[in-house]
């Protein structure tokens, strides 16, 4: 059930980084946003799993203002 809420709002953002910034950098936070995803997991057995969901939420949501929102 995570998948797809994670596919689901990964298709959503995607969508809007395409219109906002391109398709390069949509591809780009879309592989970070996965990346980050996949990254949580190991990083949960070392800090905790709320603070690594944080951790990599913030982390993709700062490159996503970076890359697409702060034009």
């Amino acid at each position: 059930m995570g998948g797809v809420a994670l596919a689901a709002a990964g298709a959503v953002a995607a969508r809007g980084w395409r219109e906002k910034a391109g398709n390069g950098t949509a591809a780009a936070l879309s592989a970070a946003y996965i990346a980050a995803f996949a990254g949580s997991h190991p990083l949960a057995k070392k800090v905790g799993a709320w603070p690594s969901v944080f951790a990599v939420a913030g982390g993709v949501a700062l490159a996503s203002w970076a890359l697409a929102d702060r034009r």
